[in-house]
């Protein structure tokens, strides 16, 4: 006798379901609401750089969604991709241990642009941000540092469907809809790590690129287009293609999902940097308020571990000297060399000027690294210093976890300070910071979508 043994369904099919009915709970929506007053004030503050003025220069259509910082009104497809890019621009934005990826920037850049062009009101908004930041946190645990491994930036791989969810969570697409518009996304994914080599924009470009593919995938399905239901654990699937190099164990996407909400762990950046530079650079400051001065240091040694030596330690003569303000940002003896001396990490620790200081430079050529087996990366960021001065003394400081994170969140107080800094780097006065922050929180209590508060 043969018994049919049944297969589970494909995994784009339980997102699908769980994105068209989801219902996050109220501290998912605070979260979704800290990203929303971040994203904005982030694009904002980047409105001036070259890369934004490139995007923006890229923009083919006029439309009705807003540029952040910028009086031009564009269409849906450019309003994604410049607010994504600018958001993510300055790797200020919010990121999720364990995966690492930044949702903010690709979510909330999708979510607001059909918010506008469709005239959806703060719910649906709230609901898609929701929706979307799940997955793409979920997504990033299925095959930790693989992504990474084969030289593709996970933001940019997960931020597609992830995205396309979230845009599809918004119109109130049904489950159908939505798993086709997940399985057109794994063609329009796209994003590799080579970035790293020159400190080039296309990092930025990443985030942006990622909410215009989310929305193109969910507009094509709603508009009949398919797409593969097997996208994810498909022989040719999103995971064989971006992550070769592990079998994806689907339990942390699936299990829990729409009970748990894993987003809220999100993690808002103290410092303008790096997720995983982040603890150095408290290190960093630790040693200097022991009274420690630059000239004492003979050494500086770091525990790392071995997962982000390839992107942030290595060729080490080269993050001794970072060539510019952005390489900066991904080069961890520069970002303690800078916290040590300035005592902070915001946007004017890493202009193209700052990072070729001599003393900078000469303080980050006394950093090295030592592979620590037992780090918990991915599964959590710590920090590590271990000086030795002139006088054979030794000083040692430890930072168990990211500062903003999970363990020790931004208190609301610094979060609020940071959207202000941000917004006033970006030339907003007192009375346009305060009319933009009353037209985000009309978002997130669900009400009307107006953001001509955020055009300059």
């Amino acid at each position: 006798m043969n018994v049919a043994v049944s297969k589970p369904a494909p995994v784009a099919t339980t997102l699908a379901a769980f994105a068209a009915s989801a219902v996050p709970p109220a501290a998912a929506r605070t979260t979704c609401r800290q990203l929303i007053f971040d994203i904005v004030a982030l694009a904002v503050a980047a409105r001036d750089t070259d890369y934004v003025k490139a995007a923006l220069g890229s923009a083919a259509d006029e439309g009705d969604c807003t540029a952040f910082g910028h009086a031009r009104k564009l269409g849906l497809y450019d309003a994604a991709l410049v607010n994504g890019t600018a958001a993510h621009g300055e790797d200020y934005d919010d990121t999720f241990e364990g995966g690492p990826i930044h949702a903010g920037a690709v979510i909330v850049s999708a979510v607001l642009a059909i918010a506008e062009q469709r005239k959806l009101d703060g719910e649906a908004v709230m609901r898609g941000i929701a929706v979307g930041t799940e997955l793409m946190c979920r997504m990033s645990l299925v095959a930790p540092q693989a992504t990474h491994k084969a030289s593709f930036h996970p933001t940019a791989i997960f931020g597609a469907p992830a995205a396309a969810a979230a845009v599809g969570a918004a119109l109130g697409q049904d489950a159908e809809t939505i798993a086709r518009a997940l399985g057109i996304s794994g063609s329009l994914a796209s994003g590799i790590i080579e970035y790293l080599a020159d400190g080039s924009s296309t990092k930025r470009l990443h985030a942006g690129a990622a909410a215009q593919a989310g929305l193109r995938a969910a507009l094509l399905a709603e508009g009949g287009f398919t797409g593969p239901i097997t996208v994810f654990d498909g022989t040719n699937g999103m995971y064989k293609a971006f992550a070769p190099s592990k079998t994806p164990d689907f339990a942390p996407l699936l299990d829990g999902l729409g009970e748990s909400w894993v987003l809220e762990t999100l993690a808002f950046k103290p410092y303008a940097c790096g997720t995983m530079t982040q603890p150095f650079i408290d290190c960093a400051i630790k040693l200097a308020k022991s009274g420690v001065a630059a000239d004492d240091i003979v050494s500086i040694t770091c525990n790392v571990g071995e997962g982000t030596v390839h992107r942030l330690w290595e060729p080490l003569a080269k993050k001794h000297q970072p060539p510019n303000g952005y390489a900066g940002k991904f080069s961890t003896p520069y970002c303690i060399a800078v916290g040590f001396t300035d005592g902070q990490a915001g946007l004017g620790q890493f202009t193209d000027e700052r990072v070729k200081d001599p003393a900078l430079r000469a303080l980050a050529a006394k950093v090295s690294y030592e592979i620590d087996p037992n780090d918990p990366y991915p599964r959590g960021y710590t920090g590590h210093v271990k000086a030795v001065l002139k006088d054979g003394s030794i000083r040692e400081f430890r930072q168990p976890h990211m500062r903003g994170g999970a363990h020790e969140p931004l208190p609301d107080a610094e979060l609020q300070a940071k959207f202000e800094a941000n917004l006033a780097f970006g030339g907003l006065t007192g009375e346009r910071i305060d009319a933009l922050r009353s037209a985000l929180g009309r978002i997130a209590d669900g009400g009307a979508v107006d953001l001509s508060a955020a055009r300059l």
